[in-house]
């Protein structure tokens, strides 16, 4: 009696640590759902059977049928896109959606986790933020998969992450630079704790390199994405002894910052400057004059970062630990040759 006691305390979190499964995948095994591939649904089900496990009527939380976007901060078009790419992979999947902006903070990071264990979560999609290690330990201990989109910093090896060819990026928007004969080319960087922004730079400094150009740090301002970022960077290379005569801000949005630095000081885009951005958000098309960008697939990565999240949810191993979506050059009218 005493040994069938102790069966039935088993708890589905404890069934999921020996599956090696997350918490919803032994929930949707418990609640017969099909969605459970046939080798993971065994194993549970051998597990859930050894240790007598009877499910209890109406248990609240059995089935999550929900992922988790955790976003650093909101208030970008670029974050738009990525939910746009989520929310189109899980609603065809009958999996709702949670957003959440920690802002960097760890007193955020600490309530969004409290909130997930309450509610339970089938996978965590992290975009460009960074978990401490407690609550990451914390993941790991519900059986709640993780995946990161441009991770901050080196990735866990355990931890599958979607980015974009940002080195690439990099180097195919100051090449396209170079081939209009322009030879001093600012460059306005993107945070460094973001590998993205850091392979952007490595990608400047290749193309200049490889041009056989010495690279002028007086040339590189730092920056953080936002518009405001790209107005003051652009105002402190126009204020050097011998300003650029090209600039390559990476994201649209410091680009769009530079525009508007550019014209409060009467100078034109392309005739005295020419300016590429970096992401291809929908509004550059429209600026004036239409951006020079280089497009990263947002949606995509959203869409792929959730079909891999909802993968191991299942108890799936990803396609890829590492996948890298191509960007792509696109040319309109904010940059002309050297005049």
């Amino acid at each position: 009696m005493a040994r069938e006691s102790i069966r039935n305390k088993v708890t589905i979190t404890e069934i999921a640590r020996q599956a090696g499964v997350s918490v919803p995948t032994v929930s949707r095994v418990v609640n017969g759902r099909s969605d459970v591939s046939p080798e993971t649904r065994a194993r549970i089900e051998d597990l859930l059977r050894h240790h007598g496990y009877q499910r209890k009527p109406n248990a609240p939380g059995d089935r999550a049928a929900l992922i988790d976007l955790v976003f650093n901060d909101l208030d970008s078009p670029w974050a738009v896109e990525i939910i746009r790419g989520v929310e189109e992979v899980a609603h065809a999947s009958g999996v709702g959606t949670v957003v959440s902006a920690i802002h960097g903070a760890s007193g955020s990071a600490r309530q969004w986790m409290t909130n997930l264990r309450a509610r339970a979560s089938d996978g965590v999609i992290l975009v460009t933020s960074v978990l401490e290690p407690r609550l990451h330990d914390e993941l790991r201990r519900l059986g709640v998969p993780l995946v990161v989109v441009d991770p901050a910093g080196s990735p866990a090896l355990d931890m599958p992450t979607v980015g974009a060819t940002n080195w690439a990026g990099g180097m195919a928007a100051t090449e396209h630079l170079l081939g209009l004969g322009h030879r001093r080319i600012g460059f306005i960087a993107g945070p460094p704790r973001l590998l993205c922004s850091r392979a952007r730079l490595d990608g400047y400094r290749a193309a200049l390199e490889g041009a056989d150009m010495a690279v002028d740090d007086a040339l590189i301002v730092p920056g953080d994405f936002y518009h405001s970022a790209g107005f003051d960077g652009c105002n402190a290379l126009l204020d050097l002894e011998e300003p650029p005569t090209a600039l390559f801000a990476s994201s649209d949005q410091m680009a769009l910052g530079a525009i508007e630095a550019l014209r409060r000081r009467g100078l034109r885009v392309p005739e005295d400057l020419s300016v590429v951005g970096f992401d291809d958000l929908p509004e550059v098309r429209w600026s004036a004059p239409p951006l020079t960008t280089v497009r990263q697939p947002l949606a995509d990565m959203g869409k792929l970062a959730t079909r891999t999240v909802l993968r191991l949810a299942l108890g799936e191993e990803p396609a890829s630990p590492r996948i890298e979506l191509a960007t792509e050059l696109v040319v309109r009218a904010s940059t002309a040759p050297l005049a």
